[in-house]
């Protein structure tokens, strides 16, 4: 569960605008997608139908649509895909989001996340 150290990675892609992803966590957010496409598990079509789906749901919810939730959205509809397409259930999902969000509160700022069975265990 842990990427390689910051030094390592290679700098965040930019636009004549700035980044392109604001955060590390949208890039590896968008790569997963790409990669799980690659495998086979949805199609860019099947893709759009869902990632609207989320949008239009968080839209209903409340949400401004101004665009700063957008990779939001984008997991949202990740987390769909696998859980639809069995890779896992929406359980395992939520047990390993409470698992990352226990180990955040617990790591000091600037310190890598690191998941231990006791995140598991809240």
């Amino acid at each position: 569960m842990n990427g390689p150290p910051p030094e390592l990675m290679p700098a965040m892609p930019r636009d004549t605008d700035g980044p392109v992803f604001r955060e590390p966590w949208e890039a590896q957010s968008f790569a997963m997608a790409v990669a799980l496409h690659d495998r086979g598990v949805f199609t860019w079509p099947q893709w759009s139908v869902i990632l609207g789906d989320e949008i239009k749901r968080a839209q209903a919810a409340g949400d401004p649509d101004t665009g700063e939730n957008y990779y939001r959205h984008w997991q949202s509809a990740l987390e769909r895909i696998v859980a639809e397409s069995g890779l896992t259930d929406r359980d395992s999902l939520t047990r390993y989001r409470d698992a990352w969000d226990h180990a955040a509160d617990r790591t000091p700022n600037g310190s890598p996340i690191v998941l231990t069975p006791e995140d598991f265990a809240q």
